[in-house]
């Protein structure tokens, strides 16, 4: 099915176009026929991919960008007020709309799977889009990540499932009335916009709450946060909650991960039977979140052993433990991993496939209010790693804290016996990088800003 154009979408003009959630809403409007414009900081390979589906994409903010005739200018929550499209668009009374709820409209009609979670909600998307579409479902999804290549992140598709990556940074998964709803885990994060763990649980019980009646809610029954939403939520009658983990009161019960180098396999009892299947990215957790992909497609429906086998042609997604390359007998991987939970996880699933190796860690902390919440649990994660290189903070839409720097890190780091070294210079990692690795040393690039631009870079000075 191909649904109309939403209202005031026909001629959107998106500020920060380029942005992994804000592109994939472009790229699904241009496939619907809208005329989509929009402007980003910079040029990069994802501008081109929307140039070629037809968006004008400009470079710079400006006033000028803004065309007369534009139905409505798309913004996130990253967008500030004194933007001058921004401007542009309140002095001229053109309509603004946030990027959540121009992704809600994109759903209506359809059956939507949104999923939550503080982490792993790029990959467990990327999961489920791959499988439908292999299944030939052909889904429209939209991903907080490319899946190999730039645009990506994003498609149109013929059948009647959207699936969506959910988020809680900013509350804006309150939009979303999805039919099937996964949750992975619940903890505090997002500090700017959340003071408390009570904030959080409001937060994902109001999302919870919004799964359509005969809905069907999806959550982990490891994780502490997730399990005590499970709780708050039990007196919800009309909300079918599923639980997916290795803990023996799960509904699908994960019954064992066996790791292979860079792959796994997951053994899960669902409905009494025993399904094994591939999956095709290391780590426990990765695992975990194609049990959670698997739960949520047969709560559409889907045959579970259809699903398991087509779990399995997920390759991964961009900067989800992505190789980016070897030389001179190093492996490269890339990790956008930003919260000590995730680096943990990442580090793990690392240390594992390193075997008897050394895993070298080039990190970049991101966002100063969450260095400043987390930056001891951050150290004490890099411990894992048998070195780390540690970059300043990377602000992205923060203005700076006084006091809040690196260090916290480091000094968190060294004082859990890590192996630890501060480089403010980002352009010296490469030579920092290949003194410190030698032939079967996996070196990981980790953080949610540009850090992921190092991987190339020392690729190539290993290399000489």
């Amino acid at each position: 099915m191909t649904p109309g154009l939403p209202p005031a979408m026909d001629r959107p003009h998106f500020i920060g176009i380029g942005g992994a959630g804000m592109s994939g809403i472009a790229k699904i409007l241009a496939r619907r026929g809208a005329a989509v414009a929009g402007s980003d900081a910079r040029d990069s390979a994802t501008a081109e991919a929307l140039r070629a589906q037809g968006a004008t994409v400009h470079i710079g903010h400006a006033t000028g960008h803004l065309a007369d005739d534009a139905s409505s200018v798309v913004v996130s929550s990253a967008i500030r007020e004194d933007n001058p499209e921004l401007a542009a668009a309140r002095e001229r009374g053109i309509p603004v709309v946030h990027r959540s709820d121009a992704l809600a409209s994109l759903m209506d009609g359809l059956r939507p799977i949104a999923v939550a979670g503080t982490h792993g909600k790029t990959t467990t998307t990327s999961m489920l889009a791959v499988a439908l579409s292999t299944l030939g479902l052909e889904p429209s999804y939209a991903i907080g990540g490319d899946l190999d290549a730039p645009g990506s992140n994003a498609e149109h598709g013929t059948g009647d499932i959207f699936v969506a990556e959910a988020d809680e940074s900013d509350r804006s998964f309150h939009k979303y009335a999805p039919e099937v709803a996964i949750v992975l885990n619940v903890e505090l994060d997002h500090h700017a916009n959340y003071a408390s763990m009570d904030e959080i649980y409001e937060s994902f019980e109001t999302f919870a709450g919004r799964i359509v009646p005969g809905g069907t809610l999806i959550v982990s029954a490891d994780q502490s946060g997730a399990v005590e939403l499970t709780r708050r939520l039990r007196d919800q009658s009309s909300l079918k909650v599923v639980t997916y983990g290795e803990s023996e009161s799960a509904d699908v019960r994960v019954h064992k991960i066996t790791p292979r180098g860079l792959t796994s396999e997951v053994t899960v009892l669902l409905d009494g039977k025993l399904l094994t299947f591939a999956v095709s990215v290391p780590g426990r957790h990765y695992a975990l979140n194609a049990v959670a992909a698997l739960a949520a497609g047969v709560a559409l429906g889907i045959p579970a052993h259809n699903l398991a086998s087509a779990l399995g042609k997920y390759t991964g997604v961009k900067r989800r433990l992505q190789l980016k390359g070897e030389a001179a007998g190093v492996q490269v991987i890339d990790s956008y991993a930003h919260h000590p939970t995730e680096m943990t996880a990442d580090l793990e699933a690392m240390r594992a496939a390193a075997g008897d190796s050394r895993l070298l860690v080039v990190f970049q902390p991101h966002l100063f209010s969450r260095t400043q919440e987390l930056g001891k649990e951050m150290g004490e994660a890099l411990a894992l790693a048998d070195a780390s290189v540690v970059l300043d903070i990377y602000p992205a839409r923060e203005d700076p804290i006084p006091g809040i720097t690196s260090a916290l890190i480091t000094d968190a780091a060294r004082a859990a016996g890590a192996d630890v070294v501060a480089e403010s210079a980002k352009d010296a990692v490469p030579e920092v990088v290949a003194g410190m690795a030698k032939p079967g040393d996996l070196v990981l690039t980790m953080g949610a800003g540009d850090v992921t631009d190092l991987g190339p870079e020392i690729l190539a000075r290993l290399s000489r």
